[in-house]
């Protein structure tokens, strides 16, 4: 391999995006994510991820508090921003549903282990994942509602 070779974040991070948009494009998945950005490269990364949208004709939503689940951790995310990629604005609004109500149970003092394996799995299929690749990743998650021994 070619040591010479230097790949860039931004393209790098721009080819991920063009995956995912192109992957809800065509039905494969209902909501996807671009990878965590910093605010700075958001301010390079806008442009060219909504010409992306506009040419498969999809829309995004720029998340800047991620749902947090058991399927990733907070420091995924922590510090960055996330944009939301769907075709129809029914899946933001279930997506920000979920997020609500995520932050309603907390309020309330009712997000206990089980609400948050609920909102981890919803949250994954909207994402389309498959239900069994939910189910590991919630076994295998470092959930804080997990008993140390």
């Amino acid at each position: 391999m070619n040591q010479d070779i230097h790949i860039d974040r931004i393209s790098f991070q721009l080819g991920m995006i063009n995956c995912f948009v192109e992957m809800v494009a065509c039905g494969v998945k209902t909501l996807a994510l671009s990878p965590p950005i910093s605010p700075e490269d958001y301010s390079v990364i806008r442009e060219y991820s909504d010409k992306i949208v506009e040419g498969f004709g999809i829309q995004s939503y720029l998340e800047k508090s991620l749902l947090i689940t058991d399927l990733q951790p907070a420091a995924f995310t922590r510090g960055k921003w996330v944009i939301l990629y769907y075709e129809n604005d029914d899946v933001l609004s279930q997506y920000l549903k979920l997020k609500e109500n995520q932050q309603d149970l907390e309020k309330a003092g009712l997000y206990d282990e089980k609400a948050c394996k609920e909102i981890s799995k919803a949250f994954g299929l909207l994402l389309s994942y498959p239900e069994d690749k939910i189910e590991k990743k919630l076994r295998e998650s470092k959930s804080p509602f997990m008993l140390v021994e």
